[in-house]
């Protein structure tokens, strides 16, 4: 069979049946992003066609975090409480070092704490002070980080949004989910971040879009068909090849 597939004519089409199978790969990787690129834009089209709703009719202080809650936007009145803020480090910004300025809003439907990050300040950088008195703040919801096991870090500062963490170090009831400020208002007019950079939501958790998908896994099965293909002509082939020479040795076999 080796003898075969050397064969200056297998060789050439084993060559074409590469280049063929590189190209459906080529195309199924393709399909591949697409896949991913369409389930995104879904994604961020339907959080963005969502209504702002109170924060009351999403989630109330100790309920689990609803299902489809990650990037909700909620309109909250409250005070944000002095001194209670600190920064989440390690956080990137259009590839910028930085970190989360997180402060402590007391929601004034409920009196309960929302975890609310304000903006992205530069590595090494101190937090403004938040607005004093009343604010109405419109935040894009997200679950609770992982627990923050960093350690070395220095005070007022942390590696991730703990919300276990917080029950313990902010007096009163707490929301099970923190917030990115996508508006800040002080009565009717717009606070400036002071200094701050908003920090954009994450996305939600998106899935593949099923039919680009399934496009990307017939691309991978052309190009699997077309090794074998040519596979199972070359072995045909060699087959044919050796037959002849069989035969001839079980003659000789019956004539001695």
């Amino acid at each position: 069979m080796l003898r075969t597939a050397t064969r200056p004519k297998w060789l050439g089409l084993l060559v074409l049946a590469l280049l063929g199978a590189a190209l459906a790969v080529t195309a199924g990787r393709w399909q591949w992003a697409v896949a991913h690129d369409r389930a995104r834009e879904e994604a961020v089209r339907e959080v963005q066609e969502r209504p702002v709703e109170p924060i009351a009719d999403v989630i109330a202080p100790h309920e689990g975090f609803p299902d489809d809650g990650s990037g909700q936007r909620v309109d909250v009145t409250g005070e944000y409480e002095p001194g209670s803020g600190f920064v989440v480090v390690g956080r990137l910004l259009d590839g910028r070092e930085g970190g989360w300025a997180v402060e402590r809003l007391v929601v004034e439907q409920t009196g309960a704490n929302l975890p609310v990050v304000r903006g992205w300040l530069p590595k090494g950088e101190e937090p403004p002070a938040p607005p004093t008195g009343t604010v109405d703040v419109v935040a894009s919801l997200a679950p609770g980080e992982a627990p923050d096991t960093a350690t070395g870090l220095a005070p007022g500062t942390a590696s991730t949004v703990d919300l276990a963490a917080l029950v313990n170090d902010w007096p009163g009831e707490l929301y099970n989910g923190f917030g990115f400020v996508v508006d800040e208002r002080d009565g009717s007019v717009a606070t400036p971040p002071d200094g701050l950079e908003r920090v954009p939501p994450p996305l939600p958790d998106t899935s593949l879009d099923w039919r680009n998908a399934s496009y990307a896994a017939q691309w991978y099965v052309i190009a699997a068909f077309v090794i074998w293909m040519w596979w199972r002509m070359m072995r045909q082939e060699a087959r044919r090849d050796d037959t002849p020479a069989q035969e001839r040795a079980v003659v000789q076999t019956g004539e001695s």
